[in-house]
């Protein structure tokens, strides 16, 4: 790691380290703005309380409490992203399929409906969200906040594609791990009030045992992510042009991540399990609302079970999305090359189907389980609703840093075999 901090700091990687820099000047664009009110907002009239908008408030960067021009985040996005994904990769709707099987046009065209979907669910979900903040305003006041807030969502869009085309990639991924990084100074503060300091403002010894145990257990996390995230199941192939005595002929392997949806599954499970609470928030029914802070907020048995289900259904659903194993088995063949004892064509197919369905089903389980610790230890602590959810926003960190962190080095890699060449 340290030999690839100093290649990174090398006169010769200059091109790669303004990446960075622009990288980080928009991630600071980002919080900065999460700090500005939507104009016409009395900011004292603001409430912390934010009850089951503390899932969306912890992926937003704490914009949520300060009823930011930023509050709803990249939310309206990534509900639109499962929308069409879905939509496409279950055939629903023939013309978006048609799009996913057309390269690289079809892609940017599905792209560009995804965007158009994810600003009116914006615009939705900011006139929404203004009821909940704005009790007595008029139409005219709910019409001006959502489209300020829907303004806000585009201009993250824009800052996304900004990072991914000028910067080191994964915008929309690191909008959301910036967002939850800012807030984690201020769960962990939270968590040692909890658990340290009792009531009459003195410090137990088993107060700090549970703090520690509480650290203890968020390293935990980030340890078992980093395992997660790098172990793969590397199936044998073999090609025809070659045979087992062909130096290094054994080293030629499919690899199948245990994990090939990543931290997806729990992004998405987030994003739509918030959505009935913005319902609430609008339609303003308290029984309604009084059913979705009982039963449907992760912090309530129905809501996490709920949560885990959506975990496990996305990890399947997305593995096949990102992997197809008839694509798989076709490009294999095409390129002369088999898996040896199981013959080429359906039985490849089933073959790769069978160890994809195994693998995300284990891939779900220990993600299910890693982002149900801090919920279950939070419950149990009866800790702030605020420090139970900074458990998944922690686990969407460390995912989307081990994939920043892979890309870099594959650039940084790709760079020096290029000078290599050229020196020859």
């Amino acid at each position: 790691m340290f030999a690839k901090l100093k290649l990174l700091t090398s006169a010769k990687n200059k091109d790669l380290r303004k990446k960075l820099y622009f990288t980080f000047l928009c991630l600071f664009v980002f919080k900065l703005g999460t700090s500005i009110i939507v104009p016409g907002i009395d900011a004292s009239a603001l409430g912390k309380n934010l009850g089951f908008f503390d899932l969306v408030n912890a992926m937003g960067g704490g914009a949520m409490e300060k009823f930011s021009i930023l509050s709803l985040g990249v939310i309206p996005y990534i509900t639109a992203s499962i929308v069409t994904q879905l939509l496409s990769q279950l055939e629903i709707v023939p013309y978006l399929s048609e799009l996913t099987k057309q390269g690289g046009v079809g892609r940017a065209k599905l792209n560009q409906i995804t965007r158009v979907l994810g600003i009116v669910l914006a615009f939705i979900q900011g006139y929404m969200l203004s009821f909940s903040f704005i009790p007595d305003g008029t139409i005219m006041d709910y019409m001006r906040f959502s489209v300020v807030l829907t303004a806000g969502t585009c201009f993250l869009l824009w800052i996304g594609d900004q990072i991914t085309a000028k910067g080191i990639g994964n915008g929309i991924s690191l909008i959301i791990m910036a967002g939850i990084i800012a807030t984690l100074p201020n769960m962990f503060k939270d968590a040692y009030h909890a658990l340290v300091v009792a009531g009459d403002l003195q410090v137990t010894l088993f107060g700090i045992t549970k703090f520690l145990l509480f650290v203890f257990l968020y390293l935990a996390i980030v340890l078992a992510v980093v395992y997660e995230e790098t172990a793969e199941r590397r199936i044998p192939v073999q090609y025809a042009n070659k045979t087992n005595s062909t130096y290094g002929a054994n080293n030629n392997y499919m690899p199948f991540k245990l994990n090939s949806a990543g931290v997806v599954p729990v992004i998405f499970a987030s994003a739509l399990i918030s959505v009935p609470g913005i319902i609430a928030a609008f339609v303003k029914k308290e029984g309604f609302s009084l059913f979705v802070s009982k039963y449907l907020t992760l912090t309530t048995p129905i809501g996490f079970t709920l949560y885990i289900i959506l975990i496990f259904v996305f990890s399947l659903v997305y593995t096949f999305m990102q992997i197809k194993p008839k694509e798989l088995a076709e490009n294999l063949n095409k390129n002369g090359g088999f898996i040896p004892g199981i013959r080429p064509g359906e039985d490849t197919i089933l073959y790769i189907t069978k160890v994809l369905k195994r693998l995300s089903a284990v891939g779900a389980v220990f993600l299910a389980v890693i982002a149900s610790l801090p919920i279950l230890f939070g419950a149990i602590s009866k800790l702030p609703t605020s420090i139970q959810i900074g458990g998944t926003g922690l686990l969407i960190v460390v995912g989307v840093a081990l994939e920043t962190y892979k890309q870099l080095e594959s650039k940084l890699v790709t760079g020096e075999y290029k000078r290599e060449r050229r020196r020859r």
